[in-house]
């Protein structure tokens, strides 16, 4: 498991005080760079160099607590699974004080930037994957 910890900005809440919900997957893609940074050149060089990019096929949020602008969040990030060219992403986001913010799970493919089709998890990915497989 890796902990990706932020605190939240101004820009980032609604009218209603709150973080706007599709900011969540933003702050998952944050942590979803931390887990790749385990990557030699981490994920700039998977997405610059490599041409290798993880686009999203499948999310699902279970929201449980609002967040408000200065709070702090931790995103715990896991691997619940690990398949030949996808994998899936467990965030378990809570509070500076521990509470239960929010879960998500992403379905991210291992793509061709260049010709945009799926290819197997390069060896060193899988390996940083495997590493954080709850």
């Amino acid at each position: 498991m890796i902990v990706h910890e932020r605190a939240i900005r101004f820009e980032e809440v609604d009218a209603a005080g709150i973080v706007f919900f599709a900011r969540f997957l933003g702050y998952c893609h944050e942590a979803m760079e931390k887990l790749f940074g385990g990557v030699e050149g981490g994920y700039v060089d998977l997405i610059t160099r490599r041409k290798i990019g993880f686009p999203a096929v499948h999310v699902t949020c279970d929201f449980r607590a609002p967040v408000r602008y200065g709070d702090v969040i931790r995103i715990a990030v896991t691997v619940p699974k690990i398949g030949t060219t996808s994998c899936t992403l467990r965030y378990a986001i809570t509070g500076a004080d521990g509470a239960d913010v929010a879960t998500i799970e992403h379905v991210v493919v291992s793509t061709d930037l260049e010709t945009m089709t799926k290819l197997p998890l390069p060896a060193d990915a899988r390996a940083v994957l495997e590493e954080h497989r709850a």
